[in-house]
């Protein structure tokens, strides 16, 4: 499997979708239906990592900017700076990701919130190493319910992924977290994703993580994660939120 695809497809891929109080989205691959509320923006510098026996990749950094466009409807951009390591170090630019997060359940007390967030990878600068010039679609469908100060989300998707050797692909997973203070978020989750490429294998893995509210708008995240079974891999994610 192509390992810059799987860095770049964890979702977090890298989504950072976070609200005063709770996270959700990265540094978790698993991602949640709450938008950014109406006129508010997210901003976030972030680095995540995946580490295999002779390969290390990731982005170094990612910049993410999100932003309340209307009630229950959130825009999203990611523009990742790229890196691999096998035998010496490549470091480039090539998809920039774009997504809209809609809302169209709200939680009450018996029933989850439940949003749908299409996510494009679209060709941005024409580099092979991070790249192969298609667009990637993500289809996704997001649940989340919370109980005083324990939250759990989940859901699923389908990615079409087009390209030599690609294959369509499905992801699924689901996270549950804790509030311990005003200050300290801890969660885990366990996701699934089958097969992206012709010569790759399904995966199954896990991420434990948290976040650390420094004040009401300025966050640090972190995770750290394993693969489960076929290949063997460790995940690592680290950034910082500012919200206005």
């Amino acid at each position: 499997m192509n390992i810059l695809k799987k860095i770049l497809l964890l979702p977090t891929l890298i989504i950072l979708i976070l609200s005063n109080t709770i996270f959700a989205g990265p540094p978790f691959a698993t991602d949640d239906p709450e938008p950014v509320d109406f006129k508010h923006w997210e901003f976030y510098i972030a680095t995540m990592h995946l580490i295999q026996a002779k390969n290390i990749s990731g982005t170094l950094p990612h910049f993410e900017v999100n932003y309340g466009a209307a009630k229950n409807l959130q825009i999203h951009l990611i523009a990742p700076l790229n890196y691999t390591y096998t035998d010496h170090m490549k470091y480039g630019y090539a998809n920039t990701e774009f997504g809209i997060k809609y809302r169209f359940v709200e939680e009450t007390d018996h029933f989850p919130q439940i949003a749908t967030f299409p996510i494009l990878e679209i060709p941005t600068f024409k580099n092979q190493e991070f790249g192969n010039g298609k667009v990637q679609v993500y289809l996704p469908l997001w649940l989340q319910k919370t109980w005083g100060k324990f939250t759990s989300y989940g859901g699923g998707g389908y990615w079409i992924n087009p390209g030599t050797g690609n294959k369509n692909w499905l992801f699924t997973g689901w996270e549950a977290q804790y509030d311990f203070s005003e200050a300290v978020t801890l969660g885990g989750e366990f996701y699934y994703q089958t097969a992206d490429a012709t010569d790759s294998e399904s995966t199954l893995a896990f991420n434990f993580g948290g976040m650390i509210n420094f004040s009401s708008k300025f966050h640090f995240l972190f995770s750290l994660g394993h693969s489960i079974i076929h290949d063997n891999f460790t995940t690592a994610y680290f950034g910082v939120q500012w919200t206005i």
